[in-house]
C-alpha cells in the first residue's frame, strides 16, 4: 500500500496523501462501496479516475472510516457521520483527504504546470509575484496561492464565493511552509491558517478554520 505521506497536523487532525501505483483489481481488495459510490465508480470512463476513488477509500481507511461513513450534501461538500469533517483531492496519481475532529478543513492538490500563468490573472493580483527570481518560482508560488483558495472554497462552500474578489491569501516565502488566509463574503470576514508542501513536481495545500474565525 503505498500511503506516500502521512502528516499529523495537531491532535485532532491528519492529513494523509496516497501515490497511486496499483492497478484497480489491487486497489479494490478490502473496499466495500455503497450503492451510490459504486454507481458513481460504475459511471467513470477513465480508469485513472476508478483508481483514485478507490485510493480515497483506502485513505479514509487509515483514519478509521469506511465509505458507508461518507455523504455529500446539495454543495457537493463530503461529510462524516460521526461529525468529524473531512475534505478530499486528488492530481492525476496523488490523493490526499485530511480529517479532523474539532476543525472545519480543506485540501488540494496540484501539478505545478506552466499553464498557471495563463490563468494567474482570475485568482489573484499577478503584479504582487513580479519580485520573484525566475519563472519556476512564480509558478511554485502561483500554485500555492491557488491550492490555498481552492481549499478555502471546499471549506466555504457557498455559491458566487470568488476566488480574486473574496479570499485573501497573506503573502509568504516557501520556507515558511505555512501563511494565513481571510474570506470576506457578503459582509462576514472569516480567517484560516494555511499549510503547504511541495514534492515530485506537485503541491499539496491544506487549511484549517481558526477558532473564533
Amino acid at each position: 500500500m503505498p500511503i506516500y505521506k502521512t502528516i499529523t497536523v495537531s491532535p485532532t487532525t491528519s492529513v494523509y496523501i496516497w501515490k497511486v501505483t496499483e492497478d484497480e483489481d489491487i486497489l479494490s481488495k478490502g473496499v466495500e462501496l455503497t450503492l451510490h459510490c459504486q454507481n458513481r465508480m460504475d459511471g467513470m470512463k477513465s480508469e485513472a479516475h476508478r483508481r483514485a476513488f478507490l485510493s480515497i477509500r483506502h485513505l479514509m481507511a487509515l483514519a478509521g472510516y469506511v465509505d458507508s461513513d461518507l455523504y455529500y450534501d446539495d454543495f457537493g461538500k463530503p461529510h462524516l457521520r460521526d461529525g468529524s469533517h473531512i475534505s478530499i483531492t486528488h492530481s492525476h496519481n496523488f490523493t490526499g483527504i485530511i480529517v479532523s475532529s474539532s476543525d472545519e478543513v480543506g485540501i488540494d492538490i496540484e501539478m505545478q504546470r506552466e499553464k498557471i500563468l495563463r490563468i494567474a490573472h482570475k485568482f489573484t493580483p499577478i503584479e504582487e509575484y513580479r519580485t520573484l527570481a525566475n519563472t519556476e518560482a512564480i509558478i511554485r508560488k502561483l500554485t500555492i496561492v491557488w491550492g490555498a483558495k481552492e481549499s478555502l472554497y471546499k471549506i466555504y462552500a457557498q455559491q458566487g464565493l470568488s476566488f480574486l474578489q473574496h479570499i485573501d491569501v497573506i503573502d509568504f516565502t516557501f520556507d515558511d511552509a505555512r501563511t494565513v488566509a481571510e474570506i470576506m463574503y457578503k459582509g462576514k470576514k472569516s480567517h484560516y491558517e494555511i499549510e503547504f508542501l511541495e514534492f515530485e513536481g506537485f503541491t499539496c495545500v491544506y487549511a484549517l478554520k481558526m477558532m473564533g474565525g
